[in-house]
């Protein structure tokens, strides 16, 4: 429970520092989006399968705000049927043939920037770091935010400084060569569309709170 804790703790601790200035949300609410297409993801990292783990994650927290958003996968599957193979291809089309395509209120553009483990001595610190970017219907940006999250794996104190050297050492090393990146990922998003400073407005499909 006490490593829970910690962990969620630093993941809060890192989401605040890289949260920007408030944005105006005057385009947002003109452009009053009631359905989100979510584009492959634009992958700036080495790991090939980040775009995957991203895509996967972020239609829930979207939903969760109120709006539809359309299945991932038959969106691949369609772009793919148009040609669009490639995240970065799909990125630099117009965005508004995008939307009428699929007949979406807006589209939601998300860019890897990072999703590493760098091992330093006795800890290895795990780090996503992540781009949103959303046009209306028209093709002109409403929303854009980014996220950057970190994970650094806390000593636990047993009062031996050997033992607690070795135990850090294992626990890095195990770290390292399979980070978990899933927990950032879901807090990067979460962080973006509605615990941070900047999330989305609630959709028009968000259930309103029974007392």
């Amino acid at each position: 429970m006490k490593n829970t804790l910690c962990l969620i703790g630093a993941l809060l601790l890192t989401g605040c520092a890289a949260q920007p200035a408030k944005q105006d949300r005057s385009a947002f609410l003109a452009a009053a989006p009631r359905s989100i297409l979510v584009v492959p993801v634009v992958n700036k990292s080495l790991d090939v399968d980040a775009p995957n783990y991203v895509l996967a994650t972020l239609p829930i927290p979207l939903a969760e705000k109120g709006y539809y958003v359309y299945p991932v996968n038959t969106t691949k599957y369609v772009l793919e049927q148009e040609g669009f193979y490639e995240g970065e291809r799909i990125h630099q089309q117009n965005p508004a043939d995008l939307a009428k395509l699929f007949d979406a209120d807006a589209v939601l553009y998300v860019t890897i920037n990072r999703w590493d483990a760098k091992y330093a001595l006795i800890t290895t610190a795990v780090t996503v770091e992540i781009e949103y970017r959303m046009t209306g219907r028209d093709g002109a940006e409403i929303w854009r935010e980014k996220q950057t999250m970190v994970y650094q794996p806390q000593n636990n104190n047993s009062g031996s400084p050997i033992v607690s050297l070795i135990a850090a050492a294992i626990n890095a090393a195990i770290t390292r060569a399979a980070p978990n990146y899933m927990p950032l990922t879901q807090m990067a998003n979460n962080q973006a569309f509605i615990t941070g400073r900047n999330p989305l407005p609630d959709g028009p499909y968000r259930p309103s709170e029974r007392k």
